[in-house]
């Protein structure tokens, strides 16, 4: 195995355990909010979009199959962050969208996920975050390698 294959590797492990130790920094910092790591990007998906999205328009933006999409909307409204309102051109089609309590918890949402982000870019100084910050761009933005 070559040096740059095991340098590869190390890289690969250490994105990995930042990924993980994110991911636990961010259910913690969600806790209090009453709300999953997975209905947090639901809430900002919906968020995004300039009209109420429909469920279909959801599960494709996030990859996820269509029942995924139902069940995170299910738990959503419960809490009243969204509401399910009828396509005014087709009332077949269901839109999601976003109610004042969704707007106050995207709100919160923002904050712990700042919070988060202080947490585990402490170690770093404001040159190093801002050179991480071109490094991860180029890897997110580099080309779709998917298969």
């Amino acid at each position: 195995m070559s040096t740059a294959s095991d340098s590869d590797g190390m890289l690969a492990e250490q994105l990995l355990r930042l990924t993980r130790r994110l991911h636990r920094i961010q259910k913690r910092q969600l806790e209090p909010i009453g709300i999953t790591p997975a209905q947090s990007r639901l809430l900002r998906t919906v968020a995004h979009y300039e009209r109420p999205p429909r469920m279909a328009d959801l599960a494709e933006r996030l990859e996820v199959v269509p029942r995924a999409v139902t069940s995170l909307v299910d738990a959503l409204e419960a809490s009243e962050c969204v509401r399910r309102v009828p396509d005014p051109t087709n009332r077949r089609v269901i839109r999601i969208e976003l109610t004042e309590a969704g707007r106050a918890t995207l709100g919160q949402l923002r904050s712990a996920r700042r919070a988060a982000a202080e947490d585990i870019l402490a170690p770093l100084t404001a040159d190093q975050r801002q050179v991480l910050g071109g490094l991860l761009s180029a890897l997110v933005d580099g080309p779709d390698q998917r298969c």
